[in-house]
């Protein structure tokens, strides 16, 4: 590349951390690591559009070099300049090195980027430019809001896809400030976390081959691990997308909603050793990917590299990413895509307590912040209930398949049905981890959505251009006799009510609860289980639905509230079929449909009932700290209230009727159940129509408990009453 001007001598900065670009002294100060580069530039420029810089400050090995850290100040620059690191190096790609000396680089450690990847010149991509930062807002008092991991609701939703229809009716559309105009309906639903689809930068197309005008919509190809996502900001100037995300994180704390990022920390959109050189393998490849001997690369992402968390450089950069997001965005929570790959040491060997996970689980920053693992990778690593220490939580994909297969009546499911449910025990319990180790999903942005789960045996993945090849073959759905959309009266109303009974069965399990983005509006993606391309209508929350489904969101909310209010079903403990207190109630019974003890070794998984005793949290040890919690954040006179959600306004036992069979079954009341002080009513039949189905302020029907109760097919009834 032939620069416009260059200049040899340039200050020598002084040696503080951290690496990338920092506003100071009047200039700017520029850092970056590398130990085999022989050159080096930090290349300016005028425009985002700019091929060529305006300016190059070249590098001195000696005066700007200290280890293999290279550094220099610039005077006279300031927030919003547009930069690239360039360097020079041996090609040898044997071993591990590819070093361009043409190739204008993404800082490592950018904080913003801007524009998008121009054309290739003679073969050397160019990427967007990154952006200086001067990190100056105003929080207005802000800070992470630390709600109990226990008492989260999370919703998962895609940015842009939140709001991007024109149903939306915001005025910003598909960006971060388009969110903050639909907390009100977050709010009512009665969630309590957002768990925010990747916004860390990514291409905004798929970067090279016959795919790159395909949508790069999911953007599970990161190519800046510290910047927020250019494409969701409204405001088209370089580094706006930083003050926008700060102002949508402060909105949603002020509603009282915590924001968790899904974080893309195992590979970037470089690829393998055919891919582009646009940002680390252009710094020291084999430190920041894992590689073979021979020099290629281990792919355990699928995605054609794999970042070589454990190496120290790398796990620098993680660590150092992660701060970011909490100090300088007030991120609540961390949920990391296919996390297992961070449990693998620099040669790919699945190591125990890898020194990333252990220094994520102890840094006195991230104390407070949740983490979430998605505790498997795509090459088979599947960690489920091992994936690390107490701290951890996960992503249970055991529970989305066993409750899958428990409702769609699947032989021997009703024993691990009731595993789940409980918290999975079996999981997390003999390592000293509790039920909040366990996010409970049925459906997440990768697979069928609720709707489609019910609708269709088989994926349609057509769109994607792919033949139907991509996405997963095995998704444990059933669609009621009829592939797809139907106006069959009937389909729809077993489609509907099997929604419920997933979506009721989540949100009274013990765990945490995670709920996709427009499930409780029947968002359908027309069978796409695989939509990760799709941006257009197919992906977004058509908000017609929120009207038009008002019941689904009706029986939702109430649900939501019924958890938040009850703390039996939000335990901090696993539950131990003993009684909590002497001549008390067991805290959990199974029964038969008969009201005895159930029998599980025995085939049939159709119909059983589960009591849940009530617990008072004012005397349970696993809540005093939470009431502690409570005062102290009531004397922060925080902007939202918090009463309700931790000091829960009532104590309540819940009896639940399940029956995934094909035919209406009766039901009896145990007899322990049946106390003349026990008053029992009616909370959700999900085999009723709305607004039968559902009671929100349990004032249903009461119950005859001499009766027998019927329990139509596909549903479940939920009662409670008064401790």
């Amino acid at each position: 590349m032939e620069s416009k001007t260059s200049e040899q001598r340039i200050s020598v900065a002084e040696y503080q951390l951290p690496y990338g670009a920092q506003l100071t002294n009047g200039g700017v100060e520029f850092s970056f690591a590398s130990k085999s580069a022989t050159g080096a530039r930090v290349l300016l420029y005028s425009d985002v559009q700019d091929v060529e810089p305006c300016r190059v400050i070249s590098l001195d090995m000696e005066r700007n070099r200290l280890g293999h850290v290279w550094r220099a100040f610039v005077p006279n620059l300031h927030a919003g300049t547009l930069y690239h690191f360039q360097l020079d190096g041996p090609r040898a790609h044997e071993r591990g090195l590819y070093f361009d000396s043409r190739a204008p680089l993404i800082d490592p450690y950018a904080r913003a980027l801007a524009g998008d990847f121009l054309p290739k010149i003679d073969g050397v991509c160019q990427p967007p430019k990154c952006v200086v930062i001067d990190d100056a807002f105003d929080w207005e008092g802000d800070h992470p809001i630390r709600r109990a991991f226990a008492d989260e609701v999370i919703y998962e939703l895609h940015v842009r896809g939140f709001t991007q229809s024109p149903s939306s009716g915001v005025e910003k559309p598909g960006t971060y400030l388009g969110l903050i105009e639909k907390i009100p309906y977050l709010q009512k639903l009665g969630v309590t976390a957002i768990e925010l689809m990747p916004v860390h930068e990514f291409p905004r197309n798929a970067s090279s081959g016959e795919w790159k005008e395909r949508a790069n919509y999911w953007g599970y190809d990161p190519i800046a691990f510290c910047a927020p996502h250019r494409g969701y900001a409204w405001n088209p100037a370089p580094g706006a997308q930083v003050s926008e995300f700060k102002e949508m994180v402060k909105a949603f704390h002020r509603a009282g909603l915590e924001v968790y990022l899904d974080v893309v920390l195992n590979h970037t959109a470089e690829g393998g050793a055919q891919g582009d050189v646009f940002t680390l393998k252009g710094f020291e490849s084999q430190n920041y990917y894992m590689m073979r001997p021979d020099g290629s690369f281990l792919n355990y992402s699928g995605c054609g590299n794999t970042v070589n968390g454990n190496h120290p450089w790398t796990r620098e950069l993680i660590f150092s990413c992660l701060r970011s997001w909490v100090c300088n965005y007030h991120i609540d929570g961390f949920r990391f895509d296919l996390a297992s790959i961070l449990s693998r040491d620099r040669n790919g060997n699945l190591v125990w307590n890898p020194p990333i996970i252990e220094t994520i689980s102890e840094d006195p920053i991230l104390a407070e912040t949740k983490v979430i693992a998605e505790a498997w990778d795509a090459a088979g690593a599947y960690q489920v209930g091992s994936f690390a220490s107490v701290r951890w939580a996960e992503w249970n994909g055991r529970y989305r398949d066993d409750v899958r297969r428990f409702w769609r009546g699947d032989d021997w499911s009703r024993g691990s049905f009731a595993t789940r449910f409980c918290g999975s025990s079996d999981l997390y319990k003999a390592r000293g981890r509790k039920p909040t180790c366990s996010v409970n999903f049925v459906t997440a942005h990768d697979g069928f959505t609720l709707n489609d789960l019910t609708s269709y045996n088989y994926k349609h993945n057509y769109a994607n251009g792919e033949d139907n090849r991509d996405g997963e073959n095995s998704n444990i759905s059933y669609n009621f006799g009829v592939e797809g959309e139907t106006d069959d009266a009937k389909v729809n109303e077993l489609r509907t009510r099997q929604m419920k009974n997933f979506l009721g069965s989540l949100l009274l399990s013990q765990g945490v609860p995670m709920i996709l983005m427009g499930d409780e509006v029947k968002r359908t993606q027309r069978g796409n289980n695989n939509a990760y391309c799709q941006d257009s209508e197919l992906s977004w929350f058509d908000w017609k639905q929120v009207e038009k489904n008002a019941d689904l969101v009706r029986f939702v909310s109430a649900f939501i509230k019924l958890r938040r209010r009850e703390a039996s079903l939000r335990r901090r403990d696993f539950f131990t079929g003993e009684p909590q207190t002497p001549g008390g109630n067991p805290d959990v019974v199974w029964f038969d449909q008969r009201g005895g003890r159930v029998d599980w070794n025995a085939a049939q998984p159709s119909a059983f009932a589960c009591f849940i005793s009530a617990i008072d949290p004012k005397i349970d040890p696993g809540f005093m700290e939470e009431f502690k919690r409570a005062s102290a954040l009531l004397s922060a006179e925080l902007p939202f209230n918090v009463i309700d959600e931790i000091v829960p306004t009532s104590s309540k036992h819940v009896v639940l009727f399940f029956n995934a069979s094909a035919h209406s079954q009766t039901f009896y009341f145990p007899a322990m159940l049946k106390h003349p002080d026990l008053l029992w009513t009616l909370f959700a039949d999900t085999g009723g129509e709305s607004p039968y189905d559902v009671y929100p302020d349990c004032d249903g029907p009461s119950a005859c408990v001499d009766q027998p109760q019927c329990v139509v097919e596909h549903s479940m009834k939920v009662f409670v009453a008064r401790a």
